[in-house]
């Protein structure tokens, strides 16, 4: 009785259709701007170590400037030139800036306020972010030789008059203007020093059993006098400027490389958009930098602490191991090592996944430097989205060429803030022998997929990685991904199609396994999600389990939509923006949507679909994907989702990863019905699933060594084990 009344209900509720969009959606950038709260708030949260703390405040502020350079100054430029487009719940251009810009200097207070928290509870562990007031007789010494050695012969004062046009200020490029008395003749100038970017953030004073620190623009206000003698100080400042990043491909670019390079340098010199300054900045100075600047359409942000907080990254690297998290090592799979290393052996036996960071990416790395070094082995092709700036991977590669096998690399060079480094490596790649294929001009490549071709006996096998993270060093620490290993002959072949596909344009038709982006990918979860419709329409089991960065796409979410008003139910565990609006009656009040943010940053994307089943079943379907849930991903990027089949790795990725994702209580917060999020109530058996993941090893991975060693099974009872 209760389900026909609920159906009854259902269908009397509101349709998608006779809803207004900002009844149905939130807005792109204010989700974002409440996904970097949500990692502000991890910096105050003192169950954390207190370096820990530090460093979630400094990646708010990167995630910030990152948000101002391309995202509001994208808005910006829509403004300048009249673009009236509107967003998905329905606000023009300039409206968005204006909530934008309100809810910015609400965070960066917010910001401000963390860090004079943290600033106090630093100085009881004996670690000093000095002030102008809080240095010693001896550390003052040690500071003004530090400055007259390693300062004084890289600064350059700039005087600023008609006889010395203001000079450019670079992007995230830090400054001081002085207001100076010559005592001469009295007469009044304004300079200006630009802090070179190789320059530390922060000075650590040697020695001692407290660690003292002082930025780098106070140590430069303190020692002025050493740089103007002859002149009376009447007053300084502190500021920063962020600039336009975004680069914007034009259609005439037949030359990728060379478009770029360009195109680097324009980035730099782009316009202002936002200027951070000190709130005691001297009013002279003041009013001179706000003309110079051109700051017509720049939001202004005037800091009662301080400036660019993104710089704390380097207090936090402070050893001082008993203020942040206990080290933890990756497992190296034991899959591999009972193969004696033989990656080509372990895979070639069965289908392997590995949960990165938990187990090491070095073995992605194994996968391909034992390709450079087998004789058996003819070709190898890899995408390069992000590979970082010490790349085992691409020494790999060259390796592999060098050896005289047949390597190709499809290097992005669109891969934002990547491009130069991207650069550089297609170089090196090209010079070695690789042949660097740089894709679509319109379609960034976004796919994470490795592919070896060796020889075995009287045939040719292949091997594949696909990945939902990037190649790089650095991220594969901190993100959690997955990487699936296969040498499934279809998976193989389609793998093949992917790349003719990247590097000579021939689209893939007939693909036993890989669903891609821009081809299929969008129409392919239509298709599930219309299968989990007609199964609740018929009154089997269905359900909707997904894991993803961000989840933006219209048409995406008016499909989840429709299974919400059939009544699946979908739990959807989102880290960033989301702009799906849960407790719509009748549309999407059995939609749940969570965020998790703690030690590591939820990057893998999955998605399960129910299958007739009630999940977690071995018979759901199964996804792992490089794309998120973005009109960019599905439409304007090659990106590739793999089924999987495999009965093992199906167990783990569902029953393991994904739902470890939706029990955890500790990291984990809720997407409420008027768009806030509050955090997962934890009191009851409380869940972590980064503790749960660092403490027990994978399924798929372990082998026959740790057979009797059984994992914790998770229970969809909200924090069991059984």
């Amino acid at each position: 009785m209760a389900s026909v009344m609920n159906e009854m209900i259902r269908s009397e509720a509101a349709s998608i259709g006779s809803l207004l969009p900002q009844e149905l959606y939130y807005n792109r950038e204010l989700s974002w701007l409440a996904f970097n709260r949500r990692v502000l708030a991890e910096a105050a949260r003192p169950e954390y170590p207190l370096l820990e703390r530090v460093r979630f405040l400094s990646i708010s502020g990167s995630n910030l400037d990152e948000f101002m350079m391309i995202r509001v100054a994208g808005l910006a430029g829509q403004v300048r030139r009249g673009i009236s487009k509107l967003s998905i719940e329905g606000r023009t251009p300039s409206q968005q800036l204006s909530a934008i810009r309100e809810a910015t200097e609400e965070l960066q207070m917010e910001q401000q306020h963390v860090w004079r928290e943290l600033h106090g509870l630093l100085a009881k562990e004996h670690i000093h972010v000095a002030d102008e007031g809080r240095i010693d007789t001896e550390a003052r010494n040690w500071l003004k030789d530090y400055f007259l050695d390693h300062l004084l012969p890289v600064l350059t004062p700039q005087a600023i008059d008609p006889a010395h046009p203001f000079p450019f200020v670079a992007n995230q490029g830090l400054g001081v203007l002085f207001h100076l008395t010559r005592i001469s003749d009295g007469e009044q100038v304004v300079e200006m020093i630009l802090i070179p970017s190789a320059l530390p953030r922060f000075v650590r004073v040697p020695g001692g059993e407290d660690a003292t620190y002082i930025s780098i623009e106070r140590l430069i206000c303190r020692f002025a006098d050493l740089l103007f003698p002859g002149f009376r100080i009447e007053g300084d400042g502190a500021f920063r400027v962020l600039r336009d990043s975004d680069i914007e491909l034009e259609e005439e670019a037949e030359d990728l490389v060379r478009y770029f390079r360009t195109a680097i340098q324009r980035r730099r010199r782009g316009r202002v958009i936002q200027l951070e300054i000190e709130e005691d900045f001297d009013p002279v100075a003041e009013v001179l930098l706000r003309e110079q600047l051109g700051l017509s359409d720049a939001q202004v942000i005037k800091t009662n602490g301080m400036i660019g907080v993104e710089g704390l990254a380097d207090i936090a690297e402070e050893d001082r191991p008993d203020l942040k998290f206990d080290p933890y090592s990756p497992r190296y799979p034991e899959r591999i090592m009972e193969h004696d290393g033989d990656c080509f052996a372990a895979i070639g036996e069965k289908d392997i996944v590995i949960h990165h960071p938990y187990e090491s990416f070095e073995v992605v790395v194994d996968f391909v430097r034992q390709a450079a070094n087998d004789p058996d082995v003819v070709a190898i092709k890899q995408t390069l989205y992000r590979a970082g700036k010490q790349s085992a991977i691409i020494n790999a590669l060259i390796a592999a060429a060098e050896a005289g096998k047949s390597v190709t690399a499809v290097v992005e060079l669109k891969a934002r803030f990547d491009e130069e480094q991207n650069l550089l490596w297609a170089n090196q790649l090209e010079r070695a022998g690789v042949q660097v294929i740089y894709g679509f001009v319109d379609w960034k490549t976004h796919a994470k997929v490795s592919m070896v071709v060796r020889r075995e006996g009287n045939r040719y096998r292949t091997y594949c990685h696909f990945g939902t993270g990037n190649y790089h060093p650095v991220t594969t620490r901190i993100y959690t991904d997955l990487s699936f290993f296969t040498a499934d002959p279809r998976f193989g072949r389609d793998a093949a199609k992917l790349f003719n596909f990247v590097t000579g344009y021939v689209e893939p038709h007939g693909l036993e396994q890989l669903v891609v982006s821009p081809i299929d990918m969008r129409n392919e979860l239509y298709r599930n999600i219309d299968r989990e419709i007609a199964n609740q329409q018929a009154g089997r089991p269905a359900a909707i389990w997904a894991k993803l960065n961000s989840l933006t796409d219209k048409g995406v979410i008016d499909k989840l939509y429709e299974a919400g008003q059939a009544g699946v139910n979908i739990s959807l565990v989102v880290r960033g923006i989301c702009c799906l609006k849960t407790g719509i009656p009748g549309i999407s009040d059995t939609i749940e949507v969570k965020s998790i943010i703690g030690r590591f940053l939820e990057h893998s994307r999955i998605w399960a679909f129910a299958n007739g089943y009630r999940l977690p079943s071995p018979r759901a379907r199964v996804f792992i994907s490089s794309a998120d849930a973005m009109s960019r991903n599905l439409d304007r990027r090659v990106e590739a989702m793999v089924p999987i089949r495999n009965r093992t790795v199906h167990d783990q990725i569902l029953q393991q990863v994904l739902l470890a994702n939706l029990l955890d209580t500790e990291q984990s917060w809720i997407l409420q019905d008027d768009g806030s999020y509050i955090r997962a109530d934890s009191t009851d058996r409380p869940f972590n699933l980064h503790n749960y993941f660092m403490t027990n090893p994978s399924l798929s991975g372990r082998g026959q060594a740790l057979v009797e060693d059984a994992v914790p099974r998770l229970a969809l009872r909200k924090g069991a084990q059984v």
